[in-house]
C-alpha cells in the first residue's frame, strides 16, 4: 500500500539511515523501536512529508490522508474546547453552509420550471446525500465522545482552550486527528499527556477504529495492546517483526543467539580451510586439494552478526542520608482554588523507604499535592516533613526548562559545586553524553535526551525523598528499564507521579489513587490495583443488571438524583444517538439495497462496465464504514443507558 525505498538521511557528515526499505500494509499497526536519537521522529515526519530524505522515497497514492501528532506542537487559543475539536467536520460545515446558501437562493428564485433552477435542487440533494452518507449530518455527538474518552468532561466542552495546560491541548489536537479517521495516523509519544483511563480508551480506540497506525511509544503496555508488528531502527538500520513488541524481544534475542552460533561455525570452518591451505600450499602432491579449498573459500557466504548498538545509560543513585521513620504525614490536607475543589480531608502518612505512585486522571490533583508537599502552593489542614528530609524533584516540564542555547556540558557545570565539578565529564558519559556529544547544544537533543540531561541535575547532590512527575516521558525502553531498576536500588522514598504501567510494576508496593476530589490509599502494586478498579466495575455493572421493574426504579431514583441540568443533558445526548442508530440503519438499508441491484445487474456478463465496477467498490467502503459507525454507536448506547 505504502513503500519506504532506498531512504537515506545524512547531516553533518552523520549517517541516520542507511538505505532502508520496508512496506506498509493496508491496516498495519506499526511500533518504531530504538534508542532516543535512532530516528524514529525523523522517520515520522519523512512519512508526513514535512523533512525530505537525503536520497530514496516514501511512496503512497495521492488521495492517501495522513494524520501527523508530533511531541511538540503549536496550538490556537482562540475557540472553546468543542469549536476546536470540531474543526476535524471543517468540510463538513462547509458543506452545510453551502447547502443553506442555496436553501436561501431557492427561496428567493421564482423561474421554478428553468433548467437552471433544477440543476440548483440536484446541486442541494446531491451534497445532503453526500453529508448522510458520511454520517455527518450527527458529527457533534462523535466529537463530545471523543473528547470524553480522552478524558475531558461535558462542562470543559465550552470553556476556552487557553484555560488548559499544554498536556491537555495535546489532547484536543489528538482528538482532531482520530475525528478526521486518516488512512495514516502518525503518532509521535501519544501517550505522554494521558492518563491511565484516558490510554485503555486510545488502546481500544486504535485498535479497533484506525486505519494504518504507525507509531512512537515507550509505553511496553500501550504498544502490545495497539500494535502487531514492530521495526527497530538502530545504527541506521531497520529489522523488521510482524509481532507485538513483547513477541519481537524474544524473537529479536533469538536471532542474535542464532547468528552467534553460525556465525562462530563458520569462522572455525574458515580458520580450517585456511589452515589446511597454509599447510600444504607448496606440496605438489596436494596442489589439487589446495585450489579446491581456495575456490570453495571464496564462496562463502560470510555471515554477518547485526551490528548492537551497546552504548547505554550508566545510573545509580548516591546513598542517601538517613531520615526520620515518616518522611510525609497528613491529615486532612484540601487543595481549593476559589469555590472549585482539587481535592479534601486527605489524610495519609508516607514511611521511610516507601515507593508509592500517585494516579489518576490528570486535573484530579496529583502534581497538586507534590506542590503542596514542597511547599509551593498554601493548602488547608495540616502536612509535616520528617527528620532530616531531603527532598530532589523531578517536574513534569523539567526537560523543557532547560536553557536551549547552553551545550550539554555548559548546563551541567553551570550547577555543579564543589569537588563535583571535576568529574562533570566522567558524569555526562555515564549518561551517554560522552565525547562531542557534550558540546551538543540543548535545543538539538531530543526528548529523551534532555530528559537524561535533566535527570543528571537531579543526581548531583544527595536525597533521601525523591518525588517524580512523569519521569518516563520521552524515554526509551532501555533507559526506563535502567531508572527502574535504578529506583529498586534506591534506598531511600520514592513517590512517583506516572500513567505507565509497565514501569511502576514491580517498583511501587503502594498505589495512591486520585479521584472525586478524594485521594485513597491501596495496598499493593499497580496491577493488583488495576484488578481491583476493574472487580470494582464488574460490580457496578452486576448492580445495574436488575430485574427490568427493578431496574426501572433505579432508572428512576437515579434520575431523581441527577440536577436538572444533568437530566436534561442525558436525555439529550440519549435522543442524539438514538437518531444516529436509526439514521445509520436507514443508511445501511438503503446501501444493501443499491449493492443488490449492482450485483444483480453484474450477474449479466453483456452489463459490466467499469463504471458500474466501481461504483460497486464505493458502495462496499461506505457500507463498511456506515456499518463501523452504526456499531460503535450502538455501543455507546448501551453504555450511556447502562452507566445511567
Amino acid at each position: 500500500m505504502y513503500s519506504v525505498e532506498g531512504l537515506t538521511v545524512e547531516f553533518g557528515g552523520f549517517t541516520l539511515f542507511d538505505d532502508i526499505n520496508f512496506v506498509v500494509d493496508k491496516k498495519d499497526r506499526i511500533a518504531l523501536v530504538g534508542k532516543n536519537g535512532a530516528g524514529k521522529s525523523t522517520l515520522l515526519k519523512i512519512f508526513a512529508g514535512i523533512n525530505d530524505p537525503t536520497r530514496g522515497r516514501v511512496s503512497m497514492p495521492k488521495e492517501v490522508t495522513i494524520g501527523y501528532l508530533p511531541q511538540q506542537m503549536e496550538l490556537s487559543d482562540s475557540r472553546t474546547v468543542l469549536e476546536e475539536a470540531s474543526l476535524a467536520f471543517e468540510h463538513v460545515m462547509q458543506k452545510e453552509a453551502e447547502i443553506e446558501r442555496l436553501n436561501l437562493e431557492l427561496a428567493e428564485r421564482t423561474d421554478y420550471e428553468s433548467e437552471a433552477y433544477h440543476k440548483l435542487i440536484d446541486k442541494v440533494t446531491l451534497f445532503s446525500e453526500q453529508l448522510q452518507m458520511e454520517g455527518a449530518s450527527n458529527f457533534q455527538a462523535e466529537v463530545e465522545r471523543t473528547l470524553t474518552g480522552l478524558g475531558f468532561s461535558a462542562v470543559d466542552f465550552n470553556r476556552p482552550t487557553r484555560e488548559f495546560s499544554g498536556g491537555w491541548r495535546m489532547r484536543i489536537e489528538l482528538a482532531k486527528l482520530l475525528l478526521k479517521r486518516p488512512d495514516i495516523l502518525l503518532l509521535d509519544e501519544p501517550t505522554n499527556h494521558l492518563d491511565i483511563e484516558s490510554i485503555q480508551w486510545l488502546e481500544n480506540f486504535l485498535s479497533t477504529r484506525a486505519n494504518v497506525v504507525i507509531l512512537v511509544s515507550h509505553d511496553r503496555a500501550f504498544i502490545d495492546a495497539v500494535t502487531q508488528r514492530t521495526i527497530e531502527i538502530s545504527l541506521g538500520k531497520i529489522y523488521d517483526y510482524r509481532v507485538n513488541y513483547s513477541k519481537y524481544v524474544v524473537l529479536r534475542k533469538e536471532r542474535r543467539e542464532q547468528q552467534s552460533r553460525a556465525y562462530e561455525n563458520q569462522q572455525k570452518q574458515i580458520e580450517d580451510t585456511e589452515a589446511f591451505i597454509e599447510r600444504f600450499r607448496y606440496k605438489a602432491s596436494k596442489a589439487v586439494q589446495v585450489q579446491s579449498r581456495i575456490k570453495q573459500l571464496g564462496k562463502i557466504d560470510r555471515i554477518e552478526i547485526d551490528e548492537e548498538d551497546t552504548s547505554r545509560l550508566r545510573l545509580k543513585f548516591p546513598p542517601s542520608p538517613r531520615s526520620g521513620s515518616y518522611p510525609v504525614i497528613m491529615e486532612d490536607v484540601s487543595k481549593t482554588y476559589g469555590d472549585y475543589v482539587v481535592f479534601k480531608d486527605a489524610t495519609l502518612t508516607v514511611n521511610r523507604g516507601d515507593k508509592v505512585a500517585f494516579v489518576g486522571k490528570n486535573g484530579e490533583g496529583k502534581t497538586t499535592l507534590v506542590k503542596c508537599i514542597l511547599d509551593e502552593i498554601p493548602y488547608g489542614g495540616k502536612l509535616q516533613l520528617g527528620h532530616n528530609v531531603k527532598i530532589g524533584y523531578f517536574a513534569q516540564n523539567q526537560a523543557d526548562l532547560l536553557n536551549p542555547n547552553l551545550t550539554v556540558f555548559e548546563t551541567i557545570d553551570h550547577v555543579a559545586v564543589g569537588d563535583v565539578r571535576t568529574k562533570v565529564r566522567d558524569i555526562l558519559g555515564a549518561f551517554m553524553f560522552g565525547g562531542e556529544a557534550s558540546d551538543k547544544k540543548v535545543e538539538v537533543l531530543s526528548g529523551g535526551e534532555r530528559t537524561r540531561l535533566a535527570m543528571i541535575k537531579l543526581l548531583l547532590e544527595p536525597v533521601n525523598f525523591l518525588i517524580l512527575d512523569e519521569p518516563t516521558n520521552h524515554l526509551d525502553m532501555l533507559s526506563k528499564d535502567i531508572l527502574k531498576d535504578a529506583l529498586k536500588a534506591f534506598d531511600g522514598t520514592l513517590v512517583v507521579v506516572s500513567h505507565d504501567r509497565e514501569f511502576l510494576d514491580g517498583l511501587v508496593d503502594k498505589v495512591y489513587e486520585f479521584g472525586n476530589r478524594q485521594i485513597r490509599e491501596h495496598l499493593g502494586g499497580i496491577y493488583e490495583f488495576l484488578e481491583r478498579k476493574k472487580l470494582d466495575n464488574l460490580k457496578e455493572l452486576e448492580r445495574k443488571t436488575l430485574p427490568e421493574k427493578e431496574s426501572k426504579q433505579v432508572d428512576n431514583q437515579t434520575e431523581k438524583k441527577m440536577s436538572y441540568e444533568e437530566r436534561k443533558e442525558y436525555q439529550r445526548l440519549l435522543r442524539r444517538l438514538e437518531k444516529i442508530v436509526e439514521d445509520s440503519e436507514k443508511i445501511i438499508e438503503n446501501l444493501e439495497r443499491e449493492i443488490k441491484e449492482i450485483e444483480l445487474t453484474l450477474s449479466s456478463p453483456e452489463s459490466v462496465t467499469n463504471d458500474l465496477l466501481v461504483k460497486h467498490g464505493v458502495l462496499q467502503k461506505q457500507l463498511e464504514a456506515a456499518m463501523e459507525r452504526w456499531t460503535g454507536v450502538t455501543v455507546e448506547l448501551e453504555n450511556l443507558r447502562t452507566k445511567n
